[in-house]
């Protein structure tokens, strides 16, 4: 696995692919539910969100398929490293979560991890898939945007 750039006072794990694949409806900051080698693999970056996403189940949030490689000097307390967490979140915005999944169309993505102070908090979107075609028209963008900082240069 790749390691992502870390600094010790700042640390952001992010989820690149989450402008290409979604449009993002709304942003949420949840607390993450972690064990102690878990907590020290995430602050060296050994840490992947791809294919990441949430799901509500028994009025909890839990996050799936978020990778934490285990801690090399961790021995027998590193845990699966993509098994489910738990994410901590009000019971009000929970029920805001609620009501979009239940419309349908939404999913829960996570579009980064990062520290608040000593805790680490993970930004949950609230997603909906884009088309094919949408794809094609931001990687368009995308390419256009390039070009005019090359001319700009």
């Amino acid at each position: 696995m790749k390691k992502q750039f870390v600094d010790k006072n700042n640390i952001q794990i992010k989820n690149r692919e989450i402008n290409f694949k979604y449009d993002i409806i709304d942003k949420i900051e949840c607390g993450i539910e972690l064990k102690g080698t878990e907590v020290k693999s995430i602050r060296e970056g050994m840490c992947n969100l791809k294919d990441s996403f949430a799901l509500i189940r028994n009025n909890e949030i839990i996050l799936k398929n978020v990778h934490i490689s285990p801690y090399e000097h961790g021995n027998i307390y590193n845990v699966n490293p993509t098994r489910d967490r738990k994410l901590l979140v009000h019971k009000k915005e929970i029920l805001k979560i609620l009501n979009y999944i239940k419309q349908g169309g939404y999913t829960l993505v996570p579009s980064r991890i990062y520290t608040s102070g000593r805790w680490f908090k993970v930004e949950l979107c609230i997603c909906k898939g884009k088309k094919l075609y949408d794809k094609r028209e931001s990687l368009k963008e995308k390419e256009a945007k390039k070009q005019m900082n090359i001319f700009k240069s």
